[in-house]
């Protein structure tokens, strides 16, 4: 029977694109989000699509209490999971620190730590007790470097790559992998769902040179959970032809004649 893989926020964007190649390619396929009907359709859209072994859960990461109450709900046949891709996360804002909203901050610091460890230690539980899982956790290349205006997301993100470090050595005894996955630009709705919909602003991010997809992060993650067992990849940071770094990109705007 195939691995069981758990997506995290997989209603759009990269965690959409990664349950879709991984049902396509004969993973079994939990998807999760807080946006019940998304969830639903994406379950119905999938099946259709590739007659694949999918089903949905809908909780809010951010609430403990939700997300162990969802797994637990689980059928018997979906409650192994082997594979946790820890994808739900978000930037809110872009301000400096001494502007910034407390709310945006909340939630950043709620859904990227906090969330990513409610699941984690739930999940992890049962691979423990098989001697055997993977856990990819997608971090950011704002992971790596802080960026004007970026504090508390840059924060969160760094906290994600240290977690990533130290799952790996407290889950070294019982034969489960960590690995790390970490994107630099990537369209999607991420731009959008930090600037609060201001779909103008969001557009502007990626004009002017081709950013990722979400299907190259899709694809990395297939590579990193398609190796042998003896086999981890620590860290991928995975960036545009265009960029260099967090904030120097290589942005051709055409004049206008």
């Amino acid at each position: 029977m195939s691995d069981i893989v758990m997506v995290t926020g997989s209603t759009s964007g990269i965690g959409k694109a990664i349950a879709e190649l991984l049902a396509k390619n004969g993973f079994r396929v939990i998807v999760t989000g807080r946006r019940k009907e998304r969830i639903e359709e994406l379950v119905d859209e999938l099946k259709l699509k590739h007659n694949c072994s999918i089903t949905g859960l809908s909780f809010d990461i951010t609430n403990k209490d939700e997300v162990y109450d969802a797994i637990d709900s689980l059928p018997e046949e979906w409650r192994n999971i082997d594979i946790l891709i820890n994808n739900a996360g978000l930037a809110s804002g872009l301000d400096p620190i001494y502007e910034g909203d407390l709310n945006d901050w909340e939630i950043m610091i709620d859904t990227n730590i906090k969330g990513l460890l409610y699941i984690s230690r739930k999940v992890t539980k049962g691979m423990i007790e098989r001697q055997k899982g993977q856990i990819i956790n997608i971090g950011s290349i704002a992971g790596r470097e802080v960026y004007p205006s970026g504090n508390v997301y840059n924060a969160t993100k760094h906290a994600v790559d240290a977690i990533t470090k130290a799952m790996r050595i407290d889950l070294l005894k019982y034969k489960i992998r960590v690995s790390q996955v970490a994107p630099g630009l990537v369209k999607t709705e991420f731009s959008e769902v930090r600037f609060h919909g201001d779909t103008e602003r969001a557009e502007q991010v990626y004009q002017g040179y081709e950013p990722l997809q979400a299907i190259d992060i899709a694809e990395a993650v297939h590579f990193v959970i398609t190796r042998p067992e003896h086999v981890n990849i620590n860290d991928m940071l995975i960036m545009p032809t265009a960029q260099a770094n967090s904030y120097n990109i290589d942005k051709k705007i055409e004049e206008l004649w």
